[in-house]
């Protein structure tokens, strides 16, 4: 059975349709990565699948619960992550912890929450004391408490620092190593390729592509090469090598190619017969966030 199952989802507003004929599953225990711009349809659909908006048409199913009607029984198995959780700023991050964990049967132990997210020191701390960061990890908190089956993370690591985003990136694989199913949003395209087993990209409302970064990654075959002649150098016979559609930036050149060993390797050979160093010679792998920006891009 799907942790998360939607079929031919549709949400309209009066003329606007913000979700239109949408189909994903999420299985038990992946990490499944819904990217969109701004207004593409994925913070509704995420709202649908949490009960708190409701679907115009289509199938939808968490933990094999509809979420219209799941009710308690399916709130005490999920976890949310908003964007901002609007908690009272005089509450201790203690005090939040515990009321949130009280909603449900078998909440996780205080101190094994701060711990995971890394609040330890500020467990006595009121929350509008908090910087941004680490008001981000009491939200995270009240995601976990509750030992979710499913979490749903809504750009979870915005105003995370470096060394914290890393850390709330380990903690997310150690849910879904204990079998935690996550569904995440984030414009963070590092975040998605780092975490996410699969990755669906949405555009005005519905879905352009999905697979496993590696599987967008590898459609999309052409890799960067970049390099540059010192002057002097002499450049005859270069444009020779050069795979078509090559431009040149006063000494610096750089092409896209589908072949980057065979490319990589007239251009070296070139440069070994002459003697020549080519400075700041580089192959770049096309990324996720590539990938993500031409798809949003050809669907727009």
């Amino acid at each position: 059975m799907s942790a998360i199952r939607v079929e031919h989802l549709r949400k309209v507003y009066g003329a606007t349709v913000a979700v239109d004929a949408l189909s994903f599953e999420v299985r038990p225990g992946e990490v499944y990565a819904l990217l969109g711009h701004n207004g593409a349809g994925k913070s509704t659909t995420v709202e649908i699948l949490e009960g708190h908006r409701e679907r115009t048409s289509g199938d939808v199913s968490v933990l094999g619960l509809d979420p219209v009607d799941g009710g308690r029984a399916l709130r005490d198995r999920i976890g949310i992550v908003l964007q901002s959780s609007g908690l009272e700023p005089e509450l201790t991050v203690r005090e939040a912890i515990r009321t949130y964990g009280s909603c449900y049967r078998a909440p996780r132990p205080l101190d094994e929450v701060v711990g995971m997210v890394g609040l330890d020191e500020k467990v006595d701390a009121r929350v509008g004391s908090l910087s941004g960061g680490q008001r981000r990890r009491v939200d995270l908190a009240l995601g976990i408490v509750g030992r979710p089956e499913v979490l749903f993370l809504d750009e979870p690591t915005t105003g995370f620092d470096a060394v914290a985003r890393r850390r709330s990136w380990e903690l997310v694989e150690t849910l879904c190593a204990d079998g935690t199913t996550v569904l995440l949003t984030t414009h963070y395209l590092d975040e998605a390729e780092h975490l996410a087993d699969r990755v669906g990209v949405m555009v005005s409302g519905s879905m352009v592509a999905e697979g496993t970064p590696d599987q967008l990654i590898g459609a999309t075959p052409e890799t960067r090469v970049s390099f540059t002649v010192a002057d002097g150098i002499d450049l005859g016979g270069l444009d020779a090598v050069l795979p078509a559609g090559h431009r040149w930036d006063g000494r610096r050149v750089e092409f896209t190619s589908a072949s980057p060993t065979a490319d990589v390797h007239a251009v070296t050979t070139w440069a070994l017969e002459r003697h020549v160093e080519l400075t700041s010679l580089a192959v770049h792998r096309p990324s996720l966030e590539d990938v993500y920006l031409q798809l949003s891009e050809d669907g727009s």
